[in-house]
């Protein structure tokens, strides 16, 4: 693509260009990916500023530089072009680069702090199964048309998302589903993206550590939602208090869900176990074999959405029916010996207290509960007591173990939990650092009947220590106890 094309719509401040026409053949904001005829774009980010790398694309190859401040020596056969905010810049670069892919097919953001996951992934699965070509970008793995490419990030940077997308135009996907994460959103990697319909699914503490106030994350997910445009639908969360908050601006068909109050999409719980539910949806009835109230607003969502995309609600609710759980995501292992076990991405105390909410609704006191939990080095520390703190107040016994310690001492993540329990609180709980350990102990303590919760990691493979990731799998390790 031209250069002169690849900037049409693109604000700058300044152009300084070769004598020669300049091609592009690729973009990139990584200057150690940088080929020959790329344009590199030098973005600030919060670890590194990549203004300090522009020589290095230079001598890559690279023939266009994007950035804030144009160095003081330039490269003469190299174009410069000058913006006030490169971050912004990237994701329009990105999508023009590529075709504007979103705008070939009808592509739906899911956000909020739990749910995402489950949600956009089931949406995936279910117009798969009604005979559609889909994408999927997840936190687990992203998917074109059942193809897997690994996971990075929640949501990819700008380039590497529109690049995804173009692939599933190529691939002749009429829908795409994707989690939108409230830090690409607060670093705009979804900017230039044309969305028919966006999903809030509810909001509780998480990521502190980057947006340092629950108002500047709030600010974030909600700008989803006023930059949708007119022609798209917004389905918001009436359970949430922050669920009219969302979308008080915007532009979009503005629809709602509920399992408590007057809304468009609601529900009517008639019977459940750790392996499913009967529910009643707009007084339609059906299976699940999804459990748990929080899958509820789970499956309001994903019906709602799916509504409104034009499919049949009868034709909806057959084919939700045949769902499975999302790896990980309150995902039921049972033991010959009568315990079951429940793993689960639960790594906010928010989403600890629906998983153990949803186990105690089942076993109405019929059996112990016994939770396995830690939580990830590196990472938002004020929820460490809190999480503890729900863990002992939905279980009958409490081990907290080693998350994803990342450069911290799993011990003093431990302590840090601890110290959100008084000591009533802590005769029911016991440290333990290493996880398999934990898990271990869990059974040795469990009874026909209970259930061990074995929370934070869910479809992780991997534990990250020291910068390190080591294979580890808390399914693996289940069912090697359920063997031996």
């Amino acid at each position: 693509m031209k250069l002169s094309d690849l900037l049409r719509e693109i604000q700058y401040n300044r152009l300084v260009l070769p004598k020669d026409e300049v091609e592009i053949l690729g973009v990139n904001i990584d200057s150690r990916q940088v080929q020959e005829g790329d344009m590199f774009i030098a973005v600030k980010g919060t670890q590194t500023d990549g203004h300090a790398y522009i020589d290095s694309a230079i001598e890559k190859g690279a023939k266009a530089i994007v950035c804030e401040n144009i160095p003081e020596k330039q490269d003469p056969g190299t174009a410069y072009v000058v913006v006030k905010d490169a971050q912004y810049v990237t994701g329009r670069v990105a999508t023009i680069f590529y075709g504007n892919p979103s705008q070939k097919m009808k592509l739906v953001g899911v956000t909020g702090t739990n749910g995402k996951t489950t949600i956009a992934t089931l949406l995936y699965e279910l117009f798969m199964a009604m005979g559609h070509k889909c994408g999927l970008l997840s936190t687990v793995c992203n998917y074109i048309n059942g193809e897997a490419y690994p996971s990075t990030h929640t949501t990819p940077d700008p380039i590497s998302l529109n690049r995804l997308l173009a692939e599933m135009v190529k691939a002749g996907c009429e829908y795409a589903f994707m989690e939108v994460s409230s830090h690409s959103l607060a670093q705009d990697r979804v900017g230039g993206l044309e969305f028919a319909g966006g999903i809030f699914t509810n909001l509780t503490r998480d990521h502190m550590d980057f947006h340092e106030t629950m108002e500047n994350y709030l600010k974030a997910k909600k700008s989803f939602f006023d930059n949708l445009p007119r022609n798209a639908f917004a389905i918001t969360n009436l359970d949430d208090k922050n669920g009219p908050v969302m979308v008080q601006n915007c532009k979009g068909d503005v629809k709602s869900y509920s399992t408590r109050t007057i809304c468009d999409y609601k529900s009517r719980l008639v019977e459940t176990h750790l392996d499913g539910m009967i529910l009643e949806f707009n007084n339609r009835e059906f299976s699940t074999l999804l459990t748990g109230r929080f899958n509820i607003s789970n499956l309001l969502a994903i019906y709602g959405a799916a509504v409104e995309l034009g499919k049949e609600p009868e034709e909806v609710l057959r084919v939700m029916s045949t769902l499975r759980p999302v790896s990980g995501r309150f995902e039921a292992l049972h033991a010959p010996n009568g315990v079951s076990a429940i793993v689960d991405y639960a790594h906010t105390p928010d989403a600890l207290k629906n998983v153990l909410s949803t186990i105690n609704d089942v076993l109405r006191g019929r059996g112990n509960i016994i939770t396995v939990v830690g939580a990830g080095g590196n990472r938002d520390k004020g929820k460490r007591p809190i999480m503890a703190t729900e863990a002992v107040k939905g279980s009958n016994r409490v081990i907290l173990t080693s998350d994803n310690p990342r450069f911290e001492e799993p011990q003093d993540i431990i302590n840090d939990m601890l110290a959100g329990l008084n000591d009533e609180q802590k005769k029911n709980v016991i440290s333990i650092v290493d996880r398999k350990e934990a898990i271990r102990t869990a059974f040795a303590l469990a009874q026909k009947g209970d259930v061990i919760l074995v929370a934070g990691k869910g479809h992780e493979d991997y534990q990250e220590i020291k910068g390190v990731k080591h294979h580890f799998d808390d399914k693996e390790i289940i069912r090697e106890i359920f063997k031996a």
